[in-house]
């Protein structure tokens, strides 16, 4: 059992220290805008006897900006090990360090993970500078239910593992918020449909920043935009899912009595093309449009 009082000990006048000794402080920056930076994280970087940075190239522009002469020092994922050491020997003398990642809230999707259950460990207190989080930015202008949410960060590269990945994250309702390149998200998009069905989506992108924008419909029509638009900039993906209690409920689908032959044709008949209701007969289903296709193929 590890209770930690932050603030423990306190200046006459009642007002917190910005600074206490050998704390890691885990400090928020500006996902873009910089006047995003808040007033008590510019002046807990200040103090800190040192800073340690994902990236220390982007982080020295962020404290010349607003004038931080602190001591930087790298901290990621190829030195995490030998650095991580090197940081707490400093906690442990009574030295403060300023954690800070490239953007946003350290501590999530990068090494500062590691460095902050370190601390934990050995019962140094890790203090929380609030601040812009792409995440939580991205789920509140999606327009999809907040009450309930999991973030599953950058999503496996590898095919089977991200095929797994995605079906876990469907085996209940709610909203789930992805990361993903400009380069991967076609593909990403196509895998989520086929895993997940014709679910809302809200991809966000840039946020904060000049040319920032978020597009919201379903996976079918993000992708379709995306496909006509090449994706620019880093993204936030929005989506929620149904769960696969709501994906099996074939007994009760207006579609049970039919072929898939019938079911495609009869999308054909509300107008759209053989394409488009194959997909859509694939989403009912719960197939892929691959399969759809395959299944017509054989008949």
């Amino acid at each position: 059992m590890n209770i930690q009082k932050s603030y423990a000990q306190t200046p006459s006048d009642g007002r917190e220290r910005q600074i206490q000794r050998g704390k890691l402080y885990l400090v928020g920056t500006p996902i873009g805008n910089l006047d995003d930076m808040t007033f008590r994280a510019v002046q807990v970087l200040k103090d800190a006897d040192w800073i340690a940075a994902e990236d220390t190239r982007q982080t020295r522009k962020l404290l010349n900006h607003f004038q931080i002469a602190g001591r930087l020092v790298s901290y990621h994922e190829h030195n995490k090990q030998a650095r991580g050491q090197e940081l707490l020997d400093k906690l442990r003398q009574g030295e403060t360090i300023a954690l800070v990642s490239d953007a946003g809230l350290p501590a999530i999707s990068d090494p500062g993970e590691d460095l902050v259950r370190q601390a934990v460990e050995e019962q140094i207190a890790v203090i929380p500078i609030p601040g812009a989080n792409a995440a939580l930015s991205a789920l509140i202008v999606s327009g999809l239910p907040t009450e309930e949410f999991r973030f599953a960060g950058f999503l496996p590269r590898d095919k089977k593992k991200l095929s797994e990945k995605l079906h876990r994250l469907n085996r209940s309702a709610g909203t789930v918020i992805v990361y993903e390149s400009p380069h991967r998200l076609e593909k990403i998009l196509e895998q989520m449909l086929e895993a997940w069905g014709d679910c809302r989506i809200g991809m966000a992108r840039e946020l904060t920043k000049i040319h920032e924008e978020i597009a919201r419909g379903t996976l079918s029509e993000c992708l379709e935009w995306v496909k006509e638009h090449p994706p620019r900039g880093e993204y936030c993906l929005v989506v929620h899912l149904a769960g696969e209690a709501a994906e099996n409920r074939s007994e009760e689908s207006w579609w049970n009595g039919l072929s898939i032959e019938e079911h495609v044709a009869y999308y054909e008949k509300q107008g759209g093309d053989r394409k488009q209701a194959m997909k859509k007969a694939a989403v009912d289903r719960g197939m892929s449009r691959r399969d759809i296709y395959n299944e017509l193929i054989e008949k």
